[in-house]
């Protein structure tokens, strides 16, 4: 799109309030688009789409697999009753979409589909880990803005509006500035602001909290600023836990999937999208870093 669109123009116009919308909006959708496409679903029916499984789980933190009679195979969002079995599992659900399909089942024709074993969603997570993100993307944007604009400006009123215009053509990078006439040196004082520049050590500490981010989601990370310094003790110990929280999700999916199979004689299972080979085998015993030692 041309710069001089009427269009860019609006987003240059962008408030404060506009731009920290976005950028939280902007951290949520790309976190929570990572979380959904983590784990991938074979043998599914076609009438099954594995997006809106991996939606319900994120968000809700569990949806239905069930058999309708004449659509065959599908897993929605669901309600569940307050009847439950020994094992806590809720025995009455009742599926719906937003097209006002609804169809109530239970344990004994259908099968719960949990995000992990507390049964708890991603959602909250995700929003806490784009609220981190966002408050540092913003606070990088205020600190660059203020080496270029590390002044406070002090007039008096009946010169603030020229003032404005005067500090616009400034901000905006015009090679000369212009005032009124009437302008007097004497009714403004200028005040530099000396903003230390920190906008690369918060960019090091947002690159640690995504980093956090995907080891929760279980994807693997090398966790470290200094990726060329680890050795396979350090990168075995982050496979760890990210291993760990991996299995947290995975585990819930390949009980719901072997409950599936069971009940409706489907051959549906479910695996990471991520393969360790690669990372393993860059880090792995052979390629380890060795310090130099000495000829002896």
């Amino acid at each position: 799109m041309p710069l001089n669109t009427p269009n860019t123009l609006k987003r240059e116009r962008l408030s404060t309030e506009t731009v920290n919308a976005l950028t939280f909006q902007d951290y949520f959708m790309r976190l929570e688009t990572l979380a959904i496409s983590q784990w991938e679903w074979t043998g599914l029916p076609p009438s099954v789409e594995e997006h809106f499984i991996e939606e319900c789980l994120c968000e809700i933190g569990y949806c239905l697999y069930f058999r309708d009679e004449i659509m065959g195979d599908l897993a929605l969002t669901t309600t569940i009753g307050p009847k439950l079995n020994v094992y806590n599992i809720p025995v009455y659900r009742r599926a719906y979409a937003a097209n006002g399909y609804s169809l109530e089942r239970d344990n004994t024709n259908s099968v719960l589909i949990y995000n992990n074993y507390l049964h708890s969603n991603s959602f909250d997570t995700i929003l806490l880990f784009a609220r981190r993100l966002y408050e540092i993307e913003r606070t990088i944007d205020v600190n660059v803005k203020a080496q270029k604009t590390p002044i406070l400006i002090a007039t008096d009123e009946s010169q603030l509006l020229t003032m404005k215009n005067v500090y616009k053509q400034y901000k905006d990078n015009e090679p000369v500035v212009f005032g009124q006439k009437a302008l007097s040196p004497n009714s403004l004082q200028v005040f530099q602001t000396s903003a230390p520049f920190v906008a690369d050590k918060l960019q090091i500490l947002k690159r640690q909290i995504w980093n956090e981010f995907l080891t929760f989601i279980g994807v693997e990370n090398s966790n470290t600023e200094k990726r060329e310094r680890l050795v396979t003790d350090e990168i075995t110990s982050n496979l760890g836990g990210v291993e760990a929280q991996r299995w947290t999700y995975l585990a819930a999916r390949q009980e719901a999937a072997r409950k599936i199979n069971a009940m409706f004689g489907t051959n549906i299972s479910v695996k990471p999208r991520q393969d360790w080979t690669a990372l393993l085998a860059e880090y792995g015993p052979d390629n380890e870093e060795k310090e130099d030692k000495p000829n002896e």
